[in-house]
């Protein structure tokens, strides 16, 4: 349905920055054509962000030697994977998504409760069921009048239930309602964004070395 659509530079740059804010790590810094992001994680050393599937990823694939480092590509898999070299994995991991308008009210079953943090720039939500469990979780950022989510999950016992478009709509609300939003989202998660407003912007693809 993407087809070979990319995101907007601006717009994608904007959701970097956000991303960035989101996980406690340095700004994006631009790197021969696309934001390279130092997450030093156990899991992950770095990203780079690339807006479109160009020369710019063939040649950062080309120089990259060491695992844990990842290409975040606004392209669909088909088109990437012609860019890189031998030994290098890659598969769509999602889309890149945008809102313009208020989120549909999303409310849960009687007897969940919500809790809002906030540490520095970032809000955080959870949402309790009545037994006290953790059955939701997400966290937002403001970056130039957009709302940029990151990590919404929602705990498999309480999915289908609206707990995921909750946490949604209530970041939205306590960001002050703004209207714009920018999210990355897994393929299971584009359905529920979906019917909360949002659109596809361009696909999200992942590529990493073997090993």
């Amino acid at each position: 349905m993407m087809g070979g659509m990319s995101a907007d530079p601006d717009l994608f740059a904007l959701w970097a920055r956000g991303w960035a804010l989101t996980r406690d790590v340095a700004p994006p810094v631009w790197d021969d054509g696309g934001w390279r992001i130092e997450v030093a994680a156990e899991d992950q050393l770095r990203r780079f962000l690339f807006s479109q599937s160009d020369e710019a990823v063939a040649r950062r694939a080309a120089r990259v030697h060491e695992p844990k480092v990842f290409l975040k590509v606004c392209a669909p898999v088909e088109d990437v994977e012609p860019l890189l070299p031998k030994g290098w994995i890659a598969r769509q991991t999602g889309a890149v998504m945008t809102l313009d308008g208020m989120m549909r009210d999303a409310p849960v079953g009687e007897g969940y409760s919500v809790e809002m943090t906030r540490e520095g720039a970032v809000t955080f939500c959870s949402v309790r069921s009545p037994q006290g469990v953790e059955a939701g979780r997400g966290r937002a950022v403001m970056v130039s009048g957009y709302i940029i989510y990151d990590r919404i999950a929602v705990e498999p016992p309480f999915r289908r239930q609206g707990v995921g478009g909750h946490v949604m709509r209530t970041l939205q609300t306590a960001m002050g309602g703004t209207a714009k939003g920018v999210l990355t989202a897994t393929s299971e998660g584009q359905a529920l964004y979906r019917t909360l407003g949002w659109r596809d912007c361009s696909a999200y693809t992942t590529a990493v070395l073997e090993g």
